[in-house]
């Protein structure tokens, strides 16, 4: 029977607001993709990205478009060539995975010959704000194995001093989401290994971070704009030591896939994160997560409310889905 697609768009407040270096958001706009062949049902959550210049109509534009070609027989495999990365393909990727799954009987990690998914420690974001702001929130957060501390303004070393203050024993890592720039960034990684930190995300601007590979590091240095898909990783040999691994930016879980295992082959360690959303966008993201070394799952925590079957979230532990979530 004909697969049949369908798209709408979704929004979920967040629990206060969610700040980084290029600005603050109050709530998590997600396309979700819908496929079903009239028995079973299969779901992809995706975020647009304006980073990357994409908006809520041309993501859900770009999906509904692909209606014809699905409903012709267009399968993921042939998603891959007909849709280039971004979040529009992740979703109708992750739907694909979730349809062939309900399909089979049997759960995604099993059809993508992967292990079993096991619970995972994930960070927990503390937003950009004023340092006695953010230690606040990090003494509200101090009991979790794991902060990530958004910075990218001026006053970060006095940022990352008070949080840790606030949450001494806490591991933190440190995203500043292009904010620094070659002038600040030896100061500011200098006040990040006195804090403790164990890696940076994406420091410099994408595209303008060749100083990485001139400048001595204390810690490990993660690339986050600066990689998308597995074409991108060459470049980032030698100027970063990790990669962030993101859904969205790679155009699904079977990109992604493929992406942390070349990743691992030059040498690059894995991080896994997200965009602020549901539990639908972060299930399939738990599979590539497995291998990562450090998570960062948290986009539900930061919302108002979730989804129905949500993840199970204890402390700083992130669960599994369930089926009647995805997979």
């Amino acid at each position: 029977m004909p697969i049949s697609l369908s798209v709408r768009v979704e929004r979920w407040p967040i629990a206060g607001s969610f700040t980084i270096s290029r600005g603050a958001k109050t709530e998590a706009v997600v396309v979700v993709a819908e496929l079903t062949d009239g028995t079973h049902r299969g779901l992809g959550e995706c975020v647009p990205y304006g980073r990357y210049g994409e908006t809520v109509e041309g993501v859900a534009a770009a999906m509904t478009a692909m209606a014809t070609q699905i409903a012709a027989g267009l399968d993921r495999a042939g998603l891959q060539a007909a849709m280039p990365p971004g979040a529009a393909r992740n979703a109708l990727d992750c739907a694909f995975w979730d349809l062939d799954a309900k399909r089979a009987g049997r759960p995604v990690y099993d059809l993508a010959r992967l292990p079993p998914p096991a619970p995972l420690t994930t960070a927990f974001t503390i937003s950009l704000a004023a340092p006695d702001a953010m230690a606040a929130a990090a003494a509200a957060a101090r009991e979790r194995a794991l902060l990530k501390v958004k910075l990218g303004s001026a006053d970060d070393p006095a940022r990352i001093a008070a949080v840790r203050a606030a949450a001494p024993h806490a591991e933190l890592i440190v995203d500043a989401n292009e904010g620094w720039t070659p002038d600040t960034l030896a100061g500011n990684l200098a006040a990040c290994a006195r804090a403790g930190v164990t890696l940076v995300e994406q420091p410099l601007p994408a595209g303008r971070d060749d100083a990485l590979a001139q400048t001595e590091r204390p810690l490990p240095v993660c690339a986050d704009e600066s990689v998308h898909a597995t074409a991108s990783l060459a470049a980032l040999v030698g100027k970063y030591d990790a990669v962030n691994i993101k859904l969205d930016k790679t155009g699904g879980l079977t990109e992604a896939l493929a992406m942390a295992a070349e990743a691992e082959r030059l040498g690059f360690t894995l991080m896994a994160g997200c965009m602020v959303a549901t539990s639908l966008a972060m299930a399939p993201a738990m599979l590539v997560a497995q291998r990562a070394s450090v998570v960062d799952l948290d986009g539900p925590l930061l919302l108002a409310r979730d989804r129905p079957d949500a993840l199970r979230y204890e402390g700083s532990l992130v669960h599994p889905p369930t089926a009647a979530l995805w997979g």
